[in-house]
């Protein structure tokens, strides 16, 4: 069978970057839209778009009924899913096959062998792939967790099964903690992925995350087409990568090569695969697990392999050998910046809202993928990325350059976004590196970074004056210095301090006082872990908010009894919305 015409089973920038594939491959492209997408991009482009009832993912992209049916009644006679929703689902695989379709992925047995971290990690030790301790099954509870704490130390990393993009991850670094972050991920999980089962490995820390692209096809050609690194990341979600990875050493990468391609090699893999790793500080490798699917960062491969990756996942689907060595060589040096909907200012907390001003950067090496434009409404039921800036150059630096130029073109307005991250990360000593190696591991943001920007409130709730006060602009809050503020006392000191820990409503908000407990952001309450009268301590956990598929944990900020619950289970609430108050004991 022939494919003529895709069904692109997903939406945003992805959905435009399959589309685009297709015009160029003289295939008909057939978009699918949930009604908060009506008219988005990827509709637009589409050869034709079809309507998905509803708007949550379980009811549109992760409907499998509804979007085998729009695939008949489209008469596709082949399905790309993309990356996130049912993208690594073996049993939307087989009901695409079953459905006379060609399915654009890996075939479900490969799937459900390198899909599910746990049978991936068994499948990567038979083939002599490096590895950390870990579960060989998934545990059935918070109390597996502690006994393999105890086993091994801590800290540990708590990780869905199933699913990938750091969906479903939660690292304890204490035993206490690790039932609330074992509930955690297997909300995450079910709710990204449809499954909850979790397992759970030693976590390394100061890691590098480092992958290998890999091409596959039905023939036994399996290709490596180079390495990339995704170490910049926050709530184990990738925002900035690089290909090649760089220093690396020769043994490294060519353990890397060899044992990804050994991993697909024995699962009978076809299509785009990325096997990733860990990269210890020591120089230790460690496999992580295998995304059986395309990636979000696959642009920058791209451009340093001089391939079209969703032209050859057509290719292979088709039954065509790939004409490919079996490693790629890299040209040049690219990077991926994710230009996400959050607000670093607030620990990069998803911000919903509208894209009123969106301006891209042009030139020599930039390219942009993107599924909104100005007037996009962003809910908080998808993901918060809005487009991926790729810049390229002829080594690290040069790209670096370009990047700094590109970004500084950039033009994004109406709700906070990553930008200014970025723009301050490339000036950052830890991400430009000393020629040989980088500061940079996957919990750099969290643990040091933003740690170190430290809230210009904290030193009057530790007793003395700040230098530096908060002063906030529309949804923005801007450090502004004050000479001689620290020489204040009295009830003058008194009226700063209580400056510094609240600020005026904004927008209908509560003022943030330490009795009120409020939603960091929009989205939908799916736990409330208090009730009325209850005594709490500071820092235990009040409720979790969930948006753009993360979960948020809001804890008190002091000692008290609850009063005044506002919310119950699957409320939505909006930024800075009262959840409860805490009166002192």
């Amino acid at each position: 069978m022939t494919i003529r015409s895709v069904l692109v089973a997903n939406r945003s920038e992805i959905a435009v970057r399959v589309i685009r594939a297709c015009r160029e491959a003289g295939l008909r492209s057939i978009a699918c839209y949930a009604d908060s997408d009506e008219g988005a991009p990827h509709t637009v482009l589409a050869d034709e778009a079809h309507r998905l009832p509803g708007t949550t993912p379980a009811d549109t992209y992760l409907n499998a009924p509804v979007l085998l049916a729009v695939a008949e009644r489209a008469h596709a006679d082949a399905v790309h899913p993309g990356y996130g929703f049912l993208s690594e689902d073996a049993a939307f695989a087989e009901a695409v096959i079953a459905a006379g379709l060609i399915w654009v992925g890996p075939p479900p047995a490969a799937m459900r062998a390198v899909g599910d971290k746990v049978s991936a990690r068994q499948l990567a030790r038979k083939v002599g792939a490096p590895m950390a301790a870990g579960t060989e099954q998934p545990v059935s509870g918070p109390d597996e967790v502690v006994d393999f704490a105890r086993r091994h130390g801590l800290p540990v990393a708590i990780k869905a099964a199933f699913g990938g993009g750091g969906r479903g991850i939660k690292v304890a670094h204490t035993m206490e903690e690790i039932p609330e972050l074992f509930a955690s991920a297997t909300r995450e999980a079910q709710l990204a992925f449809g499954r909850g089962e979790c397992f759970v490995e030693r976590y390394l820390a100061r890691a590098r995350h480092v992958e290998a692209q890999v091409l596959a096809d039905a023939h036994g050609n399996v290709v490596v087409a180079g390495t990339r690194d995704c170490s910049l990341q926050r709530r184990h979600q990738k925002l900035v990568e690089e290909a090649p990875a760089p220093f690396l050493s020769d043994g490294q990468r060519r353990q890397i090569h060899g044992s990804a391609a050994a991993i697909c090699r024995a699962a009978g893999y076809q299509s785009a695969g990325t096997v990733e790793y860990l990269v210890g500080e020591d120089g230790t490798v460690s496999f992580l697990e295998v995304n059986a699917r395309l990636q979000v960062e696959h642009p920058v491969t791209e451009e340093t392999a001089g391939i079209d990756i969703v032209a050859a996942q057509f290719a292979i689907a088709d039954g065509a050998p790939l004409d490919l060595p079996a490693e790629l060589p890299s040209s040049g040096h690219a990077f991926e910046f994710r230009l996400n909907a959050e607000d670093p200012a607030r620990q990069f907390l998803p911000t919903p809202g509208t894209v009123t001003r969106f301006e891209l950067p042009g030139g020599p090496g930039v390219r942009v993928d993107t599924g909104v434009e100005a007037g996009t409404v962003v809910g908080g039921q998808f993901d918060s990325l809005l487009a991926k800036l790729i810049v390229t150059g002829r080594d690290r630096d040069h790209a670096m350059a370009r990047a700094r130029r590109a970004l500084a073109e950039l033009r994004i307005e109406g709700l906070p976004t990553v930008v200014p991250f970025h723009r301050q990360v490339l000036e950052h000593p830890d991400f430009i590196g000393d020629g040989s190696t980088f500061s940079v591991h996957t919990r750099w943001i969290d643990e040091e970074l933003l740690p170190s920007a430290k809230d210009p409130a904290q030193a009057a709730d530790d007793g003395g004056m700040p230098e530096v006060a908060p002063v906030r602009l529309g949804r923005r809050t801007l450090p502004v210095r004050l000479p001689g503020l620290a020489r204040l006392d009295g009830s003058a000191a008194e009226a700063v301090r209580q400056g510094i820990r609240s600020r005026p409503e904004d927008n209908g908000a509560a003022p943030a006082r330490p009795d009120l407990v409020v939603a960091p952001m929009q989205g939908t309450i799916v736990t409330v872990a208090v009730e009325e009268g209850q005594e709490v301590a500071a820092g235990d956990l009040v409720a979790v908010v969930e948006a753009m598929k993360m979960e948020n944990a809001v804890h008190a900020a002091m000692a008290g009894v609850v009063h005044d619950v506002a919310v119950k289970l699957r409320d939505s609430v909006s930024q800075d919305a009262v959840i409860c108050r805490i009166h002192p004991a």
